[in-house]
């Protein structure tokens, strides 16, 4: 498996948008405007390739120059569990580190709070709604 980054508007960030759509947001009723696909310009993207085929993406957005939030973590449904996530989490936080972040927030969905717990992420604050479904804000330092 390869982990990269990878640029906004190719065939690969393709993949990665179609991928979000399918596991985040069709099942939620829910697809991407071309202004928030525009924004993601500014974005850190992050894919996990086997081959030319994407298994699993996720993002990262500077909110100061400490601070860095994981967004749009994704992993293709007849892989979950084999560790590729955690191979993107891995990816993910070295690159923050390497470009001087200190710490990664995001708002996890409810149902993966424990798997971001076993990587060291803790729930900061309360259960909050967001794209229609329970969310926690969770944070881990660098």
């Amino acid at each position: 498996m390869a982990l990269k980054i990878i640029d906004h508007g190719t065939k690969e960030y393709q993949q990665m948008v179609q991928l979000r759509t399918d596991i985040l947001r069709k099942p939620l009723g829910l697809h991407f405007s071309p202004e928030e696909l525009e924004k993601e310009k500014l974005e850190i993207l992050i894919g996990a390739f086997e081959e030319e085929k994407m298994l699993g993406c996720c993002m990262l957005i500077t909110l100061d120059p400490a601070t860095v939030r994981l967004r749009q973590m994704a992993v293709l449904n007849n892989v979950q569990g084999k560790g590729i996530g955690r191979a993107l989490m891995q990816f993910a936080e070295n690159i923050a580190r390497d470009r001087g972040f200190r710490k990664i927030t995001m708002h996890a969905r409810q149902s993966a709070v424990g798997f971001y717990e076993k990587l060291g992420y803790a729930v900061s604050g309360e259960e909050f709604e967001e794209v229609s479904i329970p969310h926690f804000i969770m944070e881990k330092s660098l």
